[in-house]
């Protein structure tokens, strides 16, 4: 295959050279483009390096920024949350204890910064719970299955998002077990359940994200439900409002800037959508169906600018996306706007 056949076929745009060394794709990544338009995006080559022996383990997480613009990286290892500038150099790790943070939503609340994460794996005798923790990973509040909920075994409680309302009340999706979506008061009090698994409007399978969507005339809660491959709106009485995208590829997270969502999507590609959630462009977008979801593929045969399984994502302030795919080593990928 030559050169102009290789970027035809991956639809990456590149300026660099080819090379093959060793069975593994080696590309000059700051000279690769993804996307379209005026969301258009150069790849960060090796941003947000570990240590020599490190592994990101999964990066089965989701990705936050303080007010201080530091980014935090949850990841399946023993690393717990690695905290980065935006450079990508490694500062810090927080919450070693919880190796298996699988949300993190960064709260401002009055004037107070905090991160509301699920977990799957903490301590021997915590799994599956909610946490709501500072910065620098002091846990400030702890949430496990509530009993009213009808729960009889530890197993059916598989939370996989959590955010909190504009009232403070807390709503946790059980994504992993019976998709039900939990409303929590701000002390953690149980108050309702909504959904619950199913296709029909109103109900989720898998209900793995959660964020509160502002761009309407009142906010709503929602919903990446991803198995049904679609958006939903609720309020935050949990009334269903409307599927409003179908058609995904498993949509896993959503992140906001102004009138635009990001969905980080886990067989290959993020989506970007504007305010009427029709698709604008798409990023790191693999061709090869193969690698889509496939938690063995090394990151060392994804093509720098595609993704795999696109897990977590975010968009900053000055419109740079970083995303985590999900395999079994981890990658984390910045992308910079081109500016026209």
């Amino acid at each position: 295959m030559n050169r102009r056949e290789f970027f035809a076929l991956t639809g990456v745009a590149a300026l660099g050279s080819l090379q093959m060394k060793s069975e593994e794709l080696t590309l000059d990544a700051e000279q690769l483009q993804t996307g379209n338009g005026e969301w258009t995006y150069r790849v960060v080559s090796n941003w947000g390096q570990l240590p020599p022996g490190k592994s990101f383990g999964g990066t089965h997480g989701g990705i936050a920024t303080d007010m201080a613009g530091l980014l935090y990286v949850s990841t399946q290892s023993t690393t717990g949350v690695l905290v980065y500038d935006r450079d990508g150099k490694l500062l810090k790790t927080i919450a070693n204890q919880y190796p298996e943070i699988h949300s993190l939503v960064y709260a401002n609340e009055g004037g107070e910064e905090y991160f509301y994460t699920t977990v799957q794996k903490g301590t021997p005798t915590e799994n599956w719970l909610f946490l709501k923790m500072k910065p620098d990973g002091t846990v400030v509040a702890k949430i496990t299955a509530p009993g009213e909920a009808g729960f009889h075994t530890a197993n059916e409680w598989r939370l996989t998002a959590a955010v909190p309302g504009p009232d403070g009340s807390i709503y946790i999706a059980n994504g992993y077990g019976d998709s039900r979506i939990f409303k929590f008061d701000k002390a953690g009090n149980y108050q309702a359940a909504y959904s619950g698994k199913g296709k029909a409007d109103g109900l989720c399978d898998c209900s793995h994200g959660l964020a509160v969507d502002t761009r309407y005339d009142q906010p709503l809660l929602l919903v990446c439900d991803r198995e049904n491959r679609r958006l939903s709106h609720y309020d935050f009485d949990g009334r269903f409002v409307r599927n409003i995208t179908f058609h995904l590829r498993r949509p896993c997270q959503v992140s906001f800037l102004g009138d635009y969502a990001v969905v980080s999507e886990l067989e290959g590609r993020v989506t970007i959508l504007d305010k009427d959630n029709v698709p604008v462009a798409f990023l790191g977008d693999n061709p090869n169906k193969n690698q889509w979801a496939n938690y063995k593929v090394q990151p060392g045969e994804i093509a720098p600018a595609n993704f795999s399984a696109a897990h977590g994502c975010h968009i900053d302030q000055d419109a740079n996306i970083y995303v985590s795919d999900w395999n079994q080593s981890g990658r984390v990928t910045k992308l910079v706007r081109v500016k026209a």
